[in-house]
Formats: structure tokens, sequence, C-alpha cells
């Protein structure tokens, strides 16, 4: 097993995190993007018995870092999976590292903590290891996930992001999460919380899309200076079908740079991108539902790439994103209906002086790029 890459990073509030953790994310055949899921399945079109197996898997083949959201709706079958483990003896609670995330409707500083005793409900744990909010962008709340006027536009809120931190600090103080981070947040965001008047608790985390296309290599930077971790999702790329993914975008997987250093090492493109940002210093998240992958993706301890690779990989770079939002008929990923919203909450019902816009524009160009097309 190569030294130069652990199996868990300390974090900035002393708890320790595993480096490789399973995305349970997945397209959603049964949310309807207006608001609730429907029928067997789980949330994001996977049945429900699949994510709990696929748990049990994880956790023999050696994973004990799972990544889940309020949004994914499977939390009742992954805590399912874990309690099973647990009581068979072969994990403890504490062996296991558990990331869940506050969603956008839930973001006013009253309703954080609901959201988490919400997902602590379904999985039927006391706390959870990690809590993130899922993204900067705040909506209407209710039990719609995509709250939407009779117009079919998204119905945003106004909420201090600061604010809704400081109800993270407070789940954090009350033991129901051990660490608190962010997701999908730019340097500009994430500067917004660290300069924060009375700040308690740093992010320990941002959680953003990485992957050799979209490397985000002056994030890491930025967030390494912080004593942030960057965890990625999205990392081996995604499958055009999905409908949250952009149509005609190169699969990673085939890409012929990477299977050439994939064929040098007698490895799989997986494991090769995964290994990527494990020498990087980010924490990875590897998505499957199935045995064989799930089995394959956690083979990335026992070999090295070169500083030679590693360059070779960086150049793969074109600032390319997988992740979109509007596929799933999300106004709120649009920067014109950003614009008509901020319009709106700045001067409404007039329009806003001309002088405005280059404003505007430059605040939506330091937007997350996963959230704008």
């Amino acid at each position: 097993m190569s030294g130069t890459v652990p199996l868990s990073v300390k974090l900035n509030d002393g708890h320790f995190m595993p480096t490789l953790g399973l995305g349970t994310s997945a397209p959603s055949k049964d949310l309807t993007w207006s608001g609730t899921a429907q029928g067997p399945s789980s949330e994001f079109g996977v049945a429900k018995s699949k994510v709990e197996e696929a748990i049990q898997i994880a956790i023999e083949v050696g994973y004990r870092h799972f990544d889940s959201a309020y949004l994914y709706l499977n939390e009742e079958e992954i805590g399912q999976a874990l309690r099973r483990k647990m009581a068979s003896g072969a994990v403890r609670r504490e062996d296991v590292f558990y990331t869940s995330k506050v969603w956008c409707t839930f973001l006013r500083p009253e309703l954080v903590q609901t959201c988490l005793e919400r997902s602590l409900r379904k999985l039927q744990l006391s706390y959870v290891d990690l809590y993130l909010i899922h993204f900067p962008v705040s909506l209407k709340p209710g039990e719609d996930f995509f709250p939407k006027d009779t117009d079919g536009k998204i119905i945003f809120d106004t909420v201090d992001l600061c604010s809704t931190w400081e109800a993270l600090e407070k789940c954090k103080d009350a033991g129901l999460a051990k660490s608190i981070g962010v997701s999908n947040f730019n340097r500009r965001k994430l500067e917004m919380i660290l300069n924060k008047p009375g700040l308690r608790y740093k992010p320990v985390c941002n959680q953003v899309e990485c992957h050799p296309y979209y490397n985000r290599s002056q994030l890491l930077e930025f967030c390494k200076s912080k004593d942030i971790v960057l965890a990625a999702y999205g990392a081996l790329g995604t499958d055009s079908a999905k409908d949250w993914v952009k149509k005609g975008n190169p699969h990673l997987l085939e890409d012929p740079v990477l299977n050439a250093v994939a064929e040098k090492h007698r490895r799989s493109p997986a494991q090769v991108a995964l290994r990527y940002q494990l020498q990087r210093g980010v924490v990875v998240l590897a998505k499957s539902f199935s045995e064989k992958r799930i089995r394959e993706n956690f083979q990335v301890f026992d070999f090295q790439l070169t500083p030679e690779d590693m360059k070779t990989l960086d150049g793969l770079n074109r600032n390319m994103t997988y992740f979109d939002s509007t596929s799933l008929d999300q106004p709120i990923c649009r920067p014109t209906s950003l614009k008509i919203q901020l319009f709106r909450r700045v001067s409404p019902p007039t329009r806003p002086p001309r002088s405005f816009i280059p404003i505007l524009d430059r605040c939506l160009s330091n937007m997350p790029q996963s959230l704008l097309t």
C-alpha cells in the first residue's frame, strides 16, 4: 500500500474523514422535480433494495465513508444497511463516516435542524459525521424540492447563508453533526462564511464536481490554504443518459489519454481517475451500485501514479462540467432567470438601472459552475 495517500484525512475540527467514499446519488425516474417522490423506487431511479445491497457490499469490501443527502430519498435504506451490518458485528457506528446535506428549501436557520432531524429519523442514527449545505441557493420552504409558481418558474427564498451556517454550528453543538461543511461553494461563497463575524466553526469540507476534465485546481489550492478538505463528486464522469447530465459531453472513462495511463499501470480508467484525486489531496466519492465496480473502485491504494502521470492527467482539464440541473427544468440554473429573480428583490416591481446589470453579471460569474449553463 502506498504511503503517499492516507486512508483518512484529519479535518480542521479534529475529526477524521476517510479519503475514499461511496456516493449514492443517481438519476431520478420517480422524483418529480416539481416536488415529491413517487413509486416504489428510491428517488434517483435505483431500486431501494439495490441501494441497501450496495451499502452492505461496500462495507464488506472495506468502505467506511458513505455520502447521501436529504434530496436523495434513500437514507432509510442506507440506515437499514448500516444497522444490519452493525448488528452483525461487521462494523461499529464509530467506524462509519456518514455525510448528509440540508436541501435548499430548508436553508432558513429555523429549518436547518428540522431537515437534519428528518434525515436522522430515516437513518435511525443519533448523529451524522458530516452535514453540508447542499447548494448555496435558497428556495421557498415546503415539501416540494423545487417549488414553482403558476408560470412554472422556480420560487426562490431570501436567506442569508451566514445565518444558515450559524444554524449548522448549533447542530454541531447539539451533537447532531460531528462536523459541518458546504457543497458546491466557490471561493467567494467560502470567503463569505470564513469572514463572517463571530464564526465559531470553519467549514471542514467543500464537496464539488471534480474530475480530470474539471480539476478545480484553483479552488483546491484555496481550500488547502484554509485547511478545508475538497471532496470530489462526479469523479468518474457520468452517464449522459441520466436526466441531469449535459448531453454530448465526452465520456471521461473513454478518454484515450486516461486509458493509456491506466494500461501502463494495468489498472482500469476508473481506478486511475480515483487515484489521481487521492494523490492531489482530494477526498473522492466513487458512485456505483454494481458489486464488481464497488470492489474495483476500492483497489486504489496499492499503486501510485508518477509525477509525469499526474502532469499528463492535469493536462486533460477543459473546465467541462457534467452536472446540468437545467435538464431537470430548474430555472434556478439559468443566469437570465437568476437576473430576473434578483431584479425583483432589488427593486420590485420596477426594472433595475442599466448600470446594475454588469454588477449582477460579475456576481453570477462567481457562482458555482455547476449552477450555470
